[in-house]
C-alpha cells in the first residue's frame, strides 16, 4: 500500500506497489490498474487539481483521471523517465512531479524539465540516482522543498536554490519525506537515520536513542491532534505527541512491518499502508481491513465533487 488519499467528494483512493489503485466510495470498492487505462501498475502519488481531475504517480508515467476517462502522460509529452516517484499540486495549481532524471512542472498539456543544480556532499550515496526526487513540499512562505536520493534536501524560494545536507544538520542525505507542521517546523525523514525537524534556526534530530522505531524512516504525517507519525520500513509506526514516542506494530512486531502510506479521513479515521495490507487504527490496536471490510461506517456526509473550472 503505497499511498492512501481522500478526495473532496470523500472517496478514499488506496495506491498499491503493483496492483494499481483502488476507489472506495463508501459502499463499493472500483479497482484501476493498466488494463482501465492507468499509466502503470505501482501508484507513489495522488492529488485533486482546482478542476477536480484525479492525478496519479506511476512507475509508467503520469495518469489523470477525470470524467470516467484516463489521460497519461509520459516521454513522449516532455518527461525523461516514466518512474515517477512523488507529486506535488502547489498553491497556484501547478502539477509538480519527481522523476528518477528529474523534476517536471505541467505547462499546457506537456511536461518541462525543472533543473535542480546537483548538490556536494560529503558521502555521496544513492539508491537509484542523485536526479531522483523521492518528495516534494510547499512551505507556508511558499518555498517549494526537495527530498532527493544522495543529495540531501534543497528549498527553491522561486529564485535560488539552498541546499542542506548532514553537514547542515540532516540526520542523513536520502531524504524519503518533507513534512510541514502546524508549529511551522520542517522536518525531514531520512532512509537511514531517523528524522530531523528545522525551525529556520537550527536543526534537531530524532533517532533510536530517543524513542523512535528502529530503521529508515518512509513517510510523515500529523493528525488532527497535532501527533507527529513517523513510517518506519521494518519496525512499524511511531506516534510521536511532543514529548515521547510510542511505537506500533502489525501482529505484535512479528511480521510485515513496512509502513509506506498513512492518511486521516475526514472523519478522523487513521488508515496505515503496511506491507501485509491497508489497515485503520481504533486509538489503541490495529484492524485489517480487506475487500470485505470491516469498514467504519461513515460520520460525515459526502462532499458533491466540485465543478470543473471553466
Amino acid at each position: 500500500m503505497r499511498r492512501i488519499f481522500q478526495d473532496r467528494a470523500g472517496n478514499l483512493w488506496f495506491g498499491t506497489n503493483d496492483d494499481g489503485v483502488c476507489r472506495h466510495d463508501g459502499k463499493s470498492l472500483d479497482y484501476f490498474s493498466v488494463e482501465q487505462g492507468l499509466a502503470g501498475r505501482a501508484v507513489r502519488g495522488i492529488v485533486q487539481d482546482r478542476a477536480g481531475a484525479l492525478w496519479f504517480a506511476t512507475d509508467g508515467g503520469v495518469s489523470r483521471y477525470q470524467g470516467g476517462k484516463f489521460t497519461n502522460y509520459a516521454t513522449a509529452h516532455g518527461l525523461s523517465d516514466n518512474n515517477v516517484w512523488s507529486m506535488l499540486l502547489d498553491r497556484a495549481g501547478t502539477i509538480w512531479v519527481g522523476t528518477q532524471a528529474g523534476v517536471f512542472r505541467l505547462e499546457g498539456q506537456s511536461f518541462a524539465p525543472f533543473p535542480i543544480p546537483r548538490a556536494e556532499v560529503e558521502h555521496p550515496s544513492s539508491q537509484f540516482s542523485p536526479n531522483l526526487v523521492w518528495t516534494m513540499f510547499e512551505d507556508a512562505a511558499g518555498n517549494v522543498w526537495f527530498g532527493t536520493d544522495g543529495e540531501g534536501a534543497r528549498k527553491f524560494d522561486g529564485k535560488s536554490f539552498t541546499t542542506y545536507t548532514t553537514k547542515d544538520g540532516l540526520a542523513g542525505d536520502n531524504v524519503r519525506c518533507i513534512l510541514g507542521d502546524r508549529r511551522g517546523r520542517i522536518w525531514f525523514a531520512s532512509a537511514t537515520s531517523g528524522v530531523t525537524s528545522y525551525d529556520g534556526r537550527a536543526f534537531r534530530t530524532f533517532a533510536e536513542k530517543d524513542g523512535l522505531s528502529p530503521g529508515g524512516v518512509w513517510t510523515m504525517f500529523e493528525d488532527h491532534a497535532g501527533n507527529l507519525w513517523f513510517s518506519t520500513l521494518g519496525a512499524g509506526v511511531c506516534r510521536y505527541d511532543g514529548k515521547s514516542f510510542t511505537p506500533f506494530r502489525e501482529d505484535g512486531g512479528l511480521t510485515r512491518n513496512h509502513v509506506q502510506s498513512i492518511l486521516e479521513d475526514r472523519d478522523g479515521t487513521l488508515w496505515f499502508g503496511f506491507s501485509g495490507g491497508l489497515f485503520r487504527f481504533d486509538g489503541k490496536s490495529f484492524i485489517n481491513v480487506t475487500r470485505t471490510g470491516p469498514w467504519p461506517a461513515p460520520l460525515r456526509a459526502p462532499t458533491p465533487p466540485a465543478s470543473p473550472t471553466p
